[in-house]
């Protein structure tokens, strides 16, 4: 599996990458602008991610904006909804606005920090990946 971890918060980082590095590659990004460069130029060179894991609150561009272009730069390359890459929001924030907000945007999951293994294992066997 590829996997993008998309957080700023390097403690936040290290955790994902520690439960996620038993399951595939992970890339960092540490803030949105960066996350959709590394997305596209995976998609433009035939090697996309499998998994997105992607914070909401970040510098430069909050996560939500980044799903949104993530689902658009998927669409511009004939890339239907259900084979596209699979996004887990993980993020501090629970409040309706935000949940709905990515599960409008396509988001495949919604997890809550502080991320425990086992959640985000789970989730991961729900949508196929591992």
């Amino acid at each position: 599996m590829k996997v993008l971890v998309v957080e700023d918060d390097f403690i936040s980082r290290k955790l994902m990458q520690r439960i996620l590095f038993p399951y595939g590659d992970c890339d960092i990004a540490v803030n949105g602008k960066e996350a959709v460069e590394a997305f596209k130029l995976a998609l433009e060179e035939g090697e996309p991610y499998d998994l997105v894991c992607l914070d909401i609150m970040m510098p430069i561009m909050d996560g939500q904006e980044v799903l949104r272009q993530i689902r658009e730069l998927e669409k511009n390359k004939g890339i239907e909804r259900f084979d596209g890459v699979k996004v887990i929001m993980t993020t501090a924030l629970s409040d309706t606005r935000n949940v709905v907000e990515a599960m409008k945007s396509q988001c495949d999951a919604y997890l809550i920090k502080p991320i425990v293994k086992d959640k985000l294992v789970s989730e991961l066997r729900m949508l196929g990946l591992v």
